[in-house]
């Protein structure tokens, strides 16, 4: 196992090598550069734009140099710890992401929750009690819930809340907090705010994951294993979750790898809808204005929680599933 886990380390290195030279490739794709972008906006403005200062702000940054060397720069500032200068924000990367990724974790992992918590319940009792009337309910809620799409449930929401709660549903927290040190009153308020982005983002999820595991807990159900534990009079409870629910569960373990960087990206659509200040809408207005430094470094961060996450998911489906080995041999 060590050395699996040695081999598939080692294969990280050039993978994430790989992601950089297409992140940066993409990122410079647009003609121009974030400081052409600017220019032009301040010329539709009818401002009048320094070219000496821009030029030298050009320099500062080596976005006079050739493509190769920007990358290198690029890239060996982030093994130092250093992600480059958010133009967009006129600060540092890591500081611009700062409270916003802390807010994107909240969001996300609630959304996780209330998914999880939500579709496990159901989405065994619809494959146990098949064809049933509660399964034929919960499977039209569930068909709702994917046709749905996310920013028009969104709209909907933040108006019922506003007239049957009187709560403003836009942002995260009231905005006598907005820029403050967290205390108390801040985290009940994003409490209060919590719930209408955790019902929206997690509703498709929560109807697929229903769907998903209700398939595949019904294909295991017929077979002979578990006749077999039934014959010997197993309990049906203790036959379920034995042995059916951890095999219809390899499907959710190999989502891990997708699910670390979703925390941490969040819904982007979603967020602008509800004006959430989290890090979706930041990564999509860095891209906009080819903000170099701060879209790229987000992208290599969700690259690298994609990796990280894949090799997790598959050490967790080697545990819960004994079928599965880690160099491909089969079982003796």
């Amino acid at each position: 196992m060590l050395g699996y886990i040695g081999r598939r380390v080692l294969m990280m290195v050039p993978t994430l090598l790989a992601i950089s030279l297409i992140v940066f490739a993409i990122i410079q794709l647009p003609p121009g550069d974030y400081f052409t972008s600017y220019m032009n906006e301040l010329e539709t403005r009818g401002e009048t734009v320094d070219p000496d200062k821009i030029a030298f702000l050009k320099a500062q940054y080596g976005f006079d140099r050739p493509m190769y060397q920007q990358y290198l720069l690029w890239l060996t500032g982030m093994l130092r710890g250093d992600f480059g200068y958010s133009f967009e924000y006129d600060l540092p990367v890591r500081d611009v992401v700062g409270d916003r990724l802390l807010l994107t974790f909240i969001v996300s992992f609630a959304t996780i929750l209330f998914t999880w918590m939500l579709a496990f319940p159901i989405g065994v009792y619809t494959a146990v009690r098949q064809y049933s009337i509660g399964d034929y309910g919960l499977t039209f809620i569930g068909f709702i819930g994917l046709a749905t799409p996310n920013f028009l449930l969104a709209l909907v929401l933040q108006y019922f809340a506003h007239v049957w709660f009187g709560t403003s549903i836009g942002g995260l927290m009231d905005s006598a907090y907005v820029d403050q040190p967290w205390s108390w009153g801040k985290a009940m308020s994003v409490l209060e705010h919590l719930w209408i982005p955790v019902l929206v983002i997690g509703t498709s999820g929560t109807a697929g994951m229903i769907r998903r595991l209700r398939a595949n807990l019904l294909d295991e159900l017929d077979k002979q294993y578990v006749v077999t534990a039934r014959a010997k009079g197993m309990p049906p409870l203790r036959a379920l979750i034995k042995y059916p629910l951890r095999v219809a569960l390899n499907p959710f373990i190999a989502d891990i790898g997708n699910l670390l960087p979703q925390i941490i990206s969040g819904a982007a659509i979603v967020s602008v809808v509800l004006s959430l200040p989290t890090t979706g809408p930041m990564l999509l207005r860095a891209l906009q204005s080819q903000d170099m430094y701060l879209a790229g470094s987000f992208l290599m961060f969700l690259a690298t929680l994609t990796v990280v996450g894949t090799l997790l998911s598959d050490l967790a489906l080697a545990v819960l599933d004994p079928r599965i080995r880690f160099g491909g041999t089969e079982a003796s």
